[in-house]
């Protein structure tokens, strides 16, 4: 069996959609106590720069957001209605402050491992958002800010699955209503579609 491929960071060095499209199929690896938790990347959102009013970088440069301003390929994790963790890929040049929020997955490897994060939690809802990655998974803060392009870290991205164009939906994004047009219906949540339609 052939090793693993390590997505690099030039992956992550591209328009914050075309990554956000591209990570479809890649997987997520977190090693955790010597084993190993994969799962298949199936849905995403993109944030594009400060003008993007849904955009944490809308707010500028700011503690919060530094790690977006940042090198393309590293981790940004936030703090959200003060008890969930999201994991957040930067994209695009140093200084373009974009990112795209993994939003759900399938999960592939370690399956025990994860059952137990998600104690009484039916398997089809382990991972279906980004907040249950993040608890499935075991990712804190302590991850933000480093390199999701690093196999000796205990965080990365690898090659896995290639999807074709008609199995992907792109539509707006979640939980954004309080944002103005074109934000709010702007198409930058991509999944895969299960009809294949």
């Amino acid at each position: 069996m052939a090793a693993p491929i390590t997505l690099p960071q030039s992956f992550y060095l591209r328009p914050v959609t075309v990554v956000a499209r591209d990570l479809l199929g890649k997987r997520l690896v977190r090693e955790l106590n010597g084993r190993r938790l994969s799962g298949t990347i199936i849905e995403t959102e993109a944030y594009n720069c400060e003008d993007d009013l849904d955009c944490h970088s809308h707010a500028g440069l700011t503690p919060r957001t530094r790690i977006m301003y940042g090198p393309a390929g590293h981790a940004y994790i936030y703090f959200t209605y003060g008890i969930h963790w999201m994991l957040n890929c930067v994209t695009g040049e140093v200084g373009f402050p974009a990112a795209v929020l993994i939003r759900a997955l399938f999960p592939d490897e370690g399956l025990d491992v994860i059952a137990a994060q998600r104690t009484g939690i039916p398997r089809t809802r382990w991972t279906n958002g980004p907040a249950k990655i993040c608890m499935a998974f075991n990712i804190d803060k302590s991850f933000n800010s480093k390199p999701l392009y690093d196999p000796e870290e205990s965080l990365y991205l690898e090659y896995h699955l290639e999807f074709p164009d008609h199995s992907i939906q792109s539509s707006s994004r979640i939980g954004i209503d309080h944002v103005p047009e074109p934000w709010r219906s702007i198409p930058w949540r991509f999944q895969v579609s299960y009809s294949g339609n």
